[in-house]
């Protein structure tokens, strides 16, 4: 079974209308920076830094893109502006870190694999651990749920839709508990019950830095209680469409936490698709999942070739 429509022939069309905002955006802009051109020159590479950072690329990628791109045109003398495309192609996929996943192998020394969820409240947390639940049963996979963000009610009841609608276990306890008390029930049950896979909701409160941080460690403290290496992966859920919070976000979050893995959200809802590009390079976090729809399969795997291919074509 293909994994998250990885050889899906669908997965090209899905890709590309989920970035349709951008793609139409910076090619507006592209165009009109090229225009009457024939070479890149330092007009074109003005314009084209004032187009990645509109884009939401970021400030520090932006400029090591141009920086790029000025040592490629001084190497090869000349560039013409029908390039142009293939050499930011080629000069982003550099610059992006690679999440090197391709399948389900980055389970097979781990049962469970254990996933800790982190970011802020309304980025499409719940409905991603619902989408990557779905996707991990779907493969054959025994999946455990944990309601640690007992916080808001609302959390913990939008996760047990999912995990009915999915078909999958979910420990939860009473608002307000210990959220590491629960994480420490569904890994202690999951590992009775032979899971594959275990996804861990936490709080998404950025307001005291203090406390979220103090309160992340906790749960991967006592995780390591049941499972000594837990979590296996900490995924940081941002959403695509805020742009420039997502960054302050990821700064927070990876301050808090030893964030490995990212999944950027509602990219179909927004021409800020560069924000994908800034904070891989910037953070060097692998960027493992992007969400371009409200469908189940529109949760994907990430690949950063066929990003920068469906950006630029």
């Amino acid at each position: 079974m293909a994994f998250f429509g990885l050889f899906s022939k669908d997965r090209k069309e899905n890709l590309d209308k989920g970035l349709e905002k951008t793609k139409e955006s910076v090619f507006k802009k592209l165009a009109r920076a090229v225009v009457g051109k024939s070479k890149v020159d330092d007009e074109v590479l003005d314009n084209l830094e004032e187009i990645l950072i509109s884009s939401d690329v970021g400030v520090t990628t932006t400029l090591k893109i141009i920086e790029r791109i000025e040592q490629r045109v001084a190497r090869d003398k000349f560039i013409n502006t029908s390039e142009l495309n293939t050499v930011l192609k080629e000069e982003i996929a550099l610059l992006m870190k690679d999440p090197g996943v391709s399948s389900l192998d980055f389970m097979k020394e781990h049962k469970p694999y254990v996933i800790m969820v982190v970011g802020v409240n309304g980025v499409g947390k719940t409905t991603t651990i619902g989408k990557l639940a779905n996707h991990f049963k779907n493969a054959g996979k025994n999946v455990y749920l944990g309601a640690a963000d007992t916080f808001r009610a609302a959390a913990v009841d939008q996760l047990t839709i999912w995990a009915e609608r999915v078909g999958v276990t979910i420990i939860k306890q009473q608002m307000g508990s210990d959220p590491a008390s629960v994480a420490y029930d569904t890994l202690a049950s999951a590992v009775k019950n032979d899971a594959d896979v275990v996804i861990i909701d936490t709080a998404g409160r950025l307001h005291n830095k203090v406390n979220l941080m103090n309160e992340l460690t906790k749960i991967k403290n006592v995780m390591k209680k049941v499972i000594p290496d837990a979590p296996h992966e900490i995924l940081l859920i941002l959403d695509g469409s805020t742009g420039q919070n997502a960054f302050e976000q990821a700064k927070q979050f990876t301050l808090a936490t030893e964030v490995n893995a990212l999944c950027i959200t509602k990219l179909d809802g927004t021409a800020k698709g560069g924000v994908v590009i800034g904070i891989s390079h910037e953070f060097n976090i692998p960027v493992k999942y992007i969400g371009v729809g409200e469908k189940l399969d529109d949760l994907m795997i990430f690949n950063k070739q066929e990003y920068v291919e469906s950006l630029f074509n």
